[in-house]
């Protein structure tokens, strides 16, 4: 599963964001089902899903600012943008101690044409 993660990450990182076809337009192939349940399944965490939601909102978020807001422990946190920046949906910078959030635009794009918008 690791070096799936690590293929997966690799892929991202050289842009190729897109995700899945349509559901509405054809069936979904194997491939493409199990990349877009790992996106749902990282939405489909309420924590996660906020997190997102402020991380997007922004232009950037450091770590060190969604403890208060999320209620949550930093090692929380960590393992929360870990599962959606393997999902592809935020990236991260690290400046020092902490790291810098961002949205990705392009693969929440892709994710919204995959649920036939």
């Amino acid at each position: 599963m690791a070096a799936r993660s690590e293929a997966k990450a690799f892929r991202i990182a050289e842009g190729e964001l897109g995700c899945c076809p349509s559901v509405v337009e054809a069936p979904l192939g194997e491939n493409d089902a199990v990349e877009l349940a790992q996106v749902m399944a990282a939405l489909a965490d309420p924590v996660r899903l906020r997190l997102l939601s402020i991380v997007a909102s922004s232009d950037e978020v450091c770590s060190c600012e969604l403890e208060a807001p999320l209620g949550k422990s930093q090692p929380t946190i960590s393992h929360h943008t870990k599962v959606l920046a393997a999902a592809g949906l935020i990236s991260g910078d690290k400046r020092g101690r902490w790291t810098w959030w961002h949205a990705n635009p392009a693969r929440l794009a892709a994710v919204r044409d995959a649920l036939g918008r």
